[in-house]
This record gives structure tokens, sequence and C-alpha cells, in this order.
């Protein structure tokens, strides 16, 4: 399954066209932004588990950039890093339709409208040799072309070639010379008395001219003399043989139309280039385009649709007004977490399919039933190494990896409060399976993790930062695990400086970075808040905006609640 934009593009070539099949509804499987580890190995596991169990549309995703530790982890294990998607902000590539042909640049104008009748199309992109979109086909485009070379009160000319003819009427060729080439020639219709067509015939000498004769010979053998570029015959009339050699010298091409002079007149019209008739003006969007973006253009097109194209300028897809009406073809199941303010931004626009979650419930609400898993574990990833148990499906033993990590990461090596029997259970039944020493395996990710030389203070305290907001207060809490608080506490001021800024940005309470010395299984607290309610702050001072927390490992279990009940005693 290709995941670039949501959809595989398929091209089965037929005469003259490119099919593009989209890819059907998908279903993001992702945990909450600046996803830690935990989160991010639900969802690859979860996806997984889905897809095992025959719902081949679940892709795992992810709303932020991995931490180094989650990054060893997929590596270690070989299982593919979840798809990036920042956001879920409704864009082109969600709503475009399901399929689109294309056709190439040299098709006739009526081998084109017949595709678009025979389908139901209101436009046809328009493609040249190498499938890269030129322009767009709609019916006002080419009726008004069409209008203006049938107007009797003005001379016809169209830009066709022998072979286009040829196609569009069904023709029996008997004489071709340079079937391919494209030429703007003048229609006449021999239909005159000898001397007067002879007379039009000279009028129009230094132009390409196409004529249009039944079975008078006579018309037939001016138009050969006068060294026409092509004669077509009405109505199944043959040419003599003296006129075909004479034919022959001139380098005149003949064709036998099946039909009579005024169908032949007017199909003729609809042998030019659909490029010449398509509108040039339509440009294509891009399927990453925001509907916002898109929805005015949609609504400035003529036929209120617009071609999609990708990178390389190739047609994926139609989007038109009506398509932004219909249900998108995303879905979404969230993974580690459970609010709104966690989640990935857009994420109201979608049909929200399951939560599984290990955290406390928060204000999310859906106005349907759904899957919805939440228990007191240590972690997600205990959930989600159940579930195949409970479907009894086996674990795949690159995901037994990645789920073992994720249950380590997110209980410290089974030592955070937050541990139950269940995550120690199953952290056995995975090492079992994996046949991993969990403490050996707990201590390199722990490593992978703790290095924080060469990373920016933004990076560290982004890559676990979470947001929660109580009454009218907003406020972040990141964390990291290290083995050593020492490196943390030279870079002192760059932290804090970064926190402050995040602090001002996001007009919050406060920002703090919760430091964890798995070692010590206590943790030292960098924040950096408004000067009110520092006040209010009862954690032992170790330094200037640093505080020590004794026996405090768990972010989500020991550290908000006490927040929680500092910010009421603040906002009273």
């Amino acid at each position: 399954m290709k995941k670039e934009i949501l959809f595989c593009c398929n091209l089965t070539k037929a005469p003259n066209c490119f099919t593009i099949v989209a890819m059907k509804k998908t279903v993001y499987v992702i945990g909450h932004k600046n996803p830690d580890t935990d989160s991010g190995v639900s969802a690859a596991a979860y996806a997984r588990l889905k897809q095992l169990l025959g719902y081949e549309n679940f892709v795992a995703a992810r709303a932020g950039h991995f931490s180094p530790q989650t990054e060893y982890i997929f590596t270690r294990f070989k299982v593919p890093v979840p798809e990036y998607i920042p956001d879920l902000i409704p864009k082109t590539a969600y709503y475009m339709r399901d399929r689109c042909d294309t056709v190439d640049c040299h098709t006739s104008l009526w081998e084109a409208i017949g595709k678009m009748d025979a389908k139901s199309y209101k436009v046809l992109p328009v493609v040249d040799e190498s499938g890269k979109y030129q322009s767009l086909l709609h019916y006002n485009a080419f009726a008004q072309d069409v209008l203006k070379i049938l107007n009797p009160e003005k001379k016809s000319a169209i830009t066709t070639s022998v072979d286009l003819v040829h196609s569009t009427l069904n023709a029996q060729p008997i004489i071709v010379k340079n079937e391919k080439e494209l030429f703007k020639g003048t229609v006449l219709v021999g239909a005159a008395r000898t001397e007067t067509f002879q007379a039009v015939l000279q009028e129009h000498k230094s132009e390409n001219l196409v004529v249009i004769a039944s079975d008078r010979e006579d018309i037939q053998e001016s138009a050969i003399d006068a060294g026409i570029k092509l004669l077509v015959i009405t109505s199944g009339n043959v040419l003599n043989k003296e006129l075909r050699l004479k034919a022959e010298k001139q380098n005149v091409s003949v064709l036998i139309s099946p039909y009579d002079t005024s169908s032949t007149a007017m199909l003729i019209a609809y042998s030019t280039p659909v490029s010449v008739m398509a509108d040039a003006t339509v440009k294509p969007v891009l399927p990453g385009d925001s509907v916002a973006k898109i929805r005015p253009l949609l609504q400035e097109s003529v036929s209120r649709s617009l071609p999609v194209t990708n990178g390389e300028n190739k047609v994926i897809g139609i989007i038109s007004e009506s398509d932004l009406l219909h249900e998108p073809n995303v879905e979404v199941v969230l993974v580690d977490h459970n609010e709104i303010i966690q989640a990935v931004e857009g994420l109201e626009h979608y049909k929200l399919l399951e939560v599984i979650d290990h955290h406390k419930l928060g204000t999310l609400a859906t106005n349907y039933p759904i899957t919805f898993i939440n228990k007191p574990v240590g972690a997600t990833s205990t959930l989600i190494a159940n579930l195949y148990r409970e479907n009894r499906i086996s674990i795949p033993l690159d995901i037994a990896g990645i789920l073992l990590s994720g249950i380590l990461s997110d209980t410290l090596i089974l030592q955070s409060t937050t541990t139950t029997d269940t995550d120690r259970e199953t952290a056995e039944y995975l090492s079992n399976i994996t046949n991993l020493d969990i403490q050996k395996l707990g201590e390199e990710l722990i490593a992978a993790g703790s290095h924080i030389g060469g990373r920016s203070a933004s990076e560290v305290i982004k890559q676990d930062m979470k947001e929660y907001t109580q009454g009218k207060e907003d406020y972040t809490v990141s964390q990291i695990e290290v083995d050593n608080t020492g490196e943390i506490l030279k870079r002192k001021k760059e932290f804090l400086n970064e926190l402050e800024i995040e602090r001002r940005s996001r007009k919050a309470l406060f920002c703090a970075l919760l430091v964890t010395d798995i070692t010590q299984l206590s943790s030292i607290l960098l924040f950096e808040s408004d000067e009110q309610f520092l006040q209010y702050m009862t954690f032992p001072k170790k330094e200037d905006n640093v505080y020590y927390l004794k026996d405090i490992v768990s972010r989500k279990k020991q550290l908000i609640p006490v927040i929680t009940e500092l910010i009421e005693q603040f906002s009273r």
C-alpha cells in the first residue's frame, strides 16, 4: 500500500488514456502530539493487529517527530515508522473522488466527448505523452469553440490531421499522406457548380484545404488538381482509378466517409485534437492543498471542478464542489490519549472510531457510540499486547519487541508507581516471545533516550510535551528520563529560557520540564511560571526555578494531581 498521499496510483494503460484508481477509505491509528515511545509503539502495533484481522485500510500514523529513544526502538526491531501527519486539517486528498480518467492530448475531440458521455464525466483532464497535465476539457470550453467552427457566417477552419479525420469518421483510407501531421485547414463542401467551386478553390489557394465531396467526379477532380490537403468522399462513394492515380501524383490524401455530406461536415469539426478545445487556464491543485485554499478556486472554475496532480504534475484525481459535501475518506483511531487538546489538529473533522488509552478521562465527546478502552495500567502498549491475545492473534516477533519496549519505557522498567501486575505479566509474556531480558533492554532504552548532547533545549522540551487545561489556565509539562541530571543542570539557563519562550507564546500559566533520574527514581522540575503562581509551589527548591521531587517519577499519576491542587488554590 502506497501511503504517499492517501491513494495508490494505478496506471492501467488503454489507448490514449490513463486510469487512476484512488485508495479506499483510510483509518489512521494515531497517538498524541509530541508522541512518546508508548504512543508511537501503540499506533504501529494496533494498526498491525487490525491488518492481521483483515482490515487492510488501517494505517499507523504519528502527529509529531519521534524522540531518539523511539527511533532507536523502531530501528532495532525493523518496524516501519508510522506515517508522519502533522495535522488533519481537511485536504484535497481526503475528499477527491474515487477514480479519474485522462485523455491524451492527441486524441480527437469526438473520442474524448464519447468517453465523457459513456462515463457521465463532466470534465476530462488532458495530458501529454508522459502523462503530465496540460488542460481540462469541459462542456463549456469545447461548446464555445465548436460553435465558432460551425458558424455559417464564418469560414470553417480547424486544426486536425488526416489520422484524426480518419478515426473520427471511421473512414476508409484510400490514399494517406503524412497522416499524423497536424495542420490548420479550411473545410469546403463541394456542392456548387464546377466553375463556382474552382473559383472558391482559387481564393483559398495558399491554405490547407479539406474538401468534402459526394459522387461528383468534376468536383473531385477540381479538388485534386488544386493540390488540396485532404479529399473526403461521402456516403461510401468511391474514387475512380484515374483520379486515384492523379491524387497519388498530387500527394492528396483521400478518405471515404460512411456518412452523408452534412453529417461528415459536422463530424470533421470534432476531429480537432482535444488539446485545442480544452481549457488551459484551469490550473491543477495538489492533494496536500487545504480545502480552505481550493474552495475559492472551485468557485471560480466554470465546471466547478479541478484536476489534482502529484509532485510530477501527473493527474491523480478530480475534486469538485460536490465532493466537499461528502464524508471524507479518512477515519481515526486514537491511542495513548483521549483529550482533544493533546490530539492531532483537525481531528474534529473526521469520524472517530476507537480510543485505546490508560490516562484519565478528558473532555472528548462524540455524537455516536465508539469503542472506548481505558484501563488503569502503566502503558497503552500493555492494552494493545493483550488485545492480540484476546483476539487469538499471534504477536509477530517485531511487534512483540516494540510492545515490550513501550511498556518498559512508560513504566521506567516496571519501577514507576503506575506499574500494575498486568504490566508485569504482559512484559514477561513479551519477554518470552522475544527472548529479551527485561532489565537489560530497559537500560538500553533509557540510555538511548537520555543523551541530550548535541540536541537543542527546544528539541528536548518538545519531544514529550503534554498540554493541559484546568479551568481558565493552560500549562505544559514535558518529561525526559536520564541516568544523571547533571547535564541538564549544567544547561539550566538554556532550558529555562526555552520554557519561558514556550510559556509566553502560549500565554500559559507555566511551562515545566520534569527530568526523571531512573537510577534514583526521583526527579527535578525546571519551572518557568507567572510570578504570582510561584508562591503556591510547595516542592523543595533546589535552585532558582528548579525543584527537587523525591520519589516522583510519574507525570500523570504523581505530578499532575499535585499541580491540579495548586492551580485550584491559585484560582480561588
